[in-house]
């Protein structure tokens, strides 16, 4: 059985680390560098980098930032945010990313899976999927979670596993920074029905919530970012219950 992975991610605008509730009311939590050695040190087992306003402002993720970033860690490392081609890819993991995170532009052009996934290998390539339950269908969101599609999260997911996406970050904006647990009825029912990892992302907020979403929600791994920017979890003690609780992680 594989380990469960615990994801640190670090929202970035501006070169910050910032951290809302429901995407929305943005608070600085730190500078990017420090915040990954940190994490890198204590025990996290990846890291998420996300430029989110790069889509937005139609400008490319910071690769200096990812370059610095990639120096003081020696876990692997997502970057995303602005990816639009595989020049972009190229330029990133040459920064020093391991992975790559598409959102916005897979849904605009869902070819881009195909070419990175051909072009650098699966494993390189994970599609986010923000999604907000809306009458009780999960609908797809896109630049930041402004932008609703009529794309359903679960038709979409099983497209870009077919189109070569090696994981899937999945982020319930109904839950994104409530603290009140992930959403894993729907993590469940992705679980079952795709054959790649899914990270679950959204409504960490105690170690308890951790230990859910991997059995309840069977998740490969829990994304969080405030309870871990502002100290309110330390992972050595959250990697220390959740192997109590009986769920495999990585000391």
């Amino acid at each position: 059985m594989l380990t469960k992975r615990i994801v640190p991610c670090l929202d970035i605008k501006n070169g910050r680390t910032v951290k809302g509730v429901n995407f929305l009311d943005l608070r600085d939590a730190g500078d990017p560098v420090e915040l990954a050695q940190i994490y890198a040190e204590n025990g996290a087992d990846e890291l998420v980098f996300l430029d989110i306003s790069a889509t937005e402002e139609k400008r490319k993720t910071l690769a200096n930032l990812v370059l610095h970033v990639a120096e003081k860690v020696n876990i692997p490392f997502t970057v995303g945010g602005g990816i639009s081609s595989v020049e972009d890819v190229d330029i990133l993991l040459q920064s020093g990313a391991d992975k790559v995170s598409i959102n916005s532009s897979a849904v605009k052009r869902p070819d881009l899976i195909n070419e990175l996934s051909a072009k650098f290998g699966s494993q390189c390539v994970v599609v986010a999927i923000d999604a907000k339950q809306v009458d009780d269908e999960w609908i797809v969101h896109l630049v930041g979670g402004k932008v609703p599609t009529k794309l359903n999260l679960f038709d979409w997911a099983k497209e870009v596993e077919k189109r070569g996406a090696g994981e899937i970050l999945f982020t319930s904006m109904n839950n994104d920074g409530t603290k009140n647990g992930f959403a894993n009825e729907a993590l469940a029912k992705l679980s079952n029905e795709l054959n790649i990892p899914i990270i679950a992302s959204g409504g960490a907020g105690n170690m308890q919530h951790f230990a859910d979403t991997f059995k309840e929600g069977k998740a490969d791994a829990a994304l969080a970012a405030s309870v871990f920017h502002f100290k309110e979890i330390a992972i050595p003690e959250l990697k220390s219950f959740l192997s109590k609780e009986g769920v495999l992680v990585r000391r």
